[in-house]
């Protein structure tokens, strides 16, 4: 092979003195093919891959690529994010519960449909601030008070540093970070029958030998995108009707969808949905003795909790859902109904938010007819933690 590049060499001058300028265009580029003929059949394939450039298509982020690798069933879009399934089309992983999106985010994933929330979106959901007004989404850390669920109530201490007593610092005892606005983490409820999402073994899970699915995942990753309210509370109020709260009424599905359309809000794929049905400003101006017997059986209103509402919040790929409500769904159950926190939390990976303040940001959104922000939660990195406040802001 070294001789006939050597000939080569020397042959083309040659050609190039006696050859008109088209016919040494000619020489040139087939003694160039020639050349790159006998450099292709000399490398061993693996080499000529190595060494060329990859073509733009083929060029896709490493983690982009590991994760088509772990979702064979799962097409992907022009935009190269992955393309959702339906949930007609759940599961997508062999051996997952019917309705499940185990492995739509990869077999290890451990932040559910909070993977929506992708660079684009947030950089789109900027869109969404108009007027800069902020609206913290948390109550105070003691109400509920007395805590509901039979969680305790917290003590908080103030101490003086020793000698320098300008220097103030203080600790919590019995706190209980779901007992007032919250975030439920992934690890907060598993299925019975199927277990933890996205099929992770008890052993591993916080509480029974290991911290996975704990609410450390979703602080070390931050939530920030499109977030939507929907005022079910005003728009019973406009409609003439009625909310008992304290009753376990279920509000259908059909009044969450029709609250959306009489507000114009559409729905679109990362939202953070956000529903108010007015639990908070009725516990706000309840008396003691309601707030007392709340904490000893605690009855709630709540949006329908059925299979047909999960399939809804999938198929709008919503990321997370967050309510005024202590539990999102009404409680207690009857026997036979069924438990929306097992698809959500168990099935899809799709956060829950709890016992939020949405007073002040609804009167702002009826006010001005804006019913989208731009919306973060940071909630506490507690390593294998069950829940935390959600620190969350709504950005109009």
């Amino acid at each position: 092979m070294a001789k006939t590049k050597r000939k080569i060499k020397k042959a083309a001058p040659k050609a190039r003195k006696a050859a008109p300028k088209a016919a040494k265009r000619r020489i040139v580029a087939k003694s160039a093919k020639k050349v790159v003929a006998i450099k292709a059949a000399k490398r061993p394939t693996p080499v000529k891959a190595a060494k060329r450039p990859m073509p733009p298509k083929a060029a896709k982020p490493i983690a982009e690529r590991a994760k088509s690798a772990m979702r064979p069933a799962v097409a992907t879009r022009p935009s190269h994010e992955p393309r959702l399934p339906s949930y007609s089309e759940l599961p997508v992983r062999e051996g997952a519960p019917d309705g499940s999106s185990w492995g739509v985010f990869g077999d290890n994933d451990e932040v559910g449909t909070i993977n929506l929330l992708t660079p684009r979106r947030v950089v789109e959901s900027a869109a969404s601030i108009r007027s800069g007004k902020v609206f913290a989404l948390n109550l105070p850390i003691n109400i509920p008070d007395p805590p509901l669920f039979t969680r305790g109530k917290h003590t908080h201490t103030i101490k003086i540093f020793p000698g320098a007593d300008y220097v103030l610092d203080d600790y919590l005892d019995n706190f209980y970070p779901q007992a007032s606005s919250q975030w439920d983490a992934l690890c907060h409820v598993k299925h019975p029958v199927f277990g933890a999402y996205n099929g992770i073994p008890d052993s591993e899970i916080t509480g029974r030998g290991g911290t996975r699915l704990g609410i450390d995942n979703l602080a070390r990753r931050g939530i920030a995108g499109r977030g939507v309210l929907a005022d079910v509370a005003r728009y019973y109020d406009n409609n003439g009707k009625e909310i008992e709260f304290t009753k376990p009424q279920s509000i259908p599905l059909e009044d969450v969808q029709a609250t959306l359309e009489s507000q114009g809000t559409n729905l679109r794929t990362g939202d953070v949905l956000l529903i108010r049905i007015g639990w908070t400003r009725f516990y706000l101006s309840a008396s003691a003795e309601v707030k007392e017997e709340l904490a000893r059986e605690t009855v709630v209103p709540g949006i329908e909790g059925t299979a047909r509402t999960a399939q809804w919040l999938w198929d709008n790929h919503i990321a997370a859902v967050a309510s005024d409500s202590p539990a999102l769904e009404a409680l207690p159950k009857s026997a036979g109904e069924d438990f929306l926190h097992f698809h959500m939390l168990a099935f899809f990976g799709m956060p829950i938010g709890e016992m939020w303040n949405l007073e002040g940001l609804a009167e702002d959104c009826a006010a001005d007819g804006q019913y989208d922000f731009f919306f973060t939660s940071a909630p506490l990195n507690i390593p294998g933690g069950v829940g935390s406040p959600p620190n969350a802001l709504a950005i109009k």
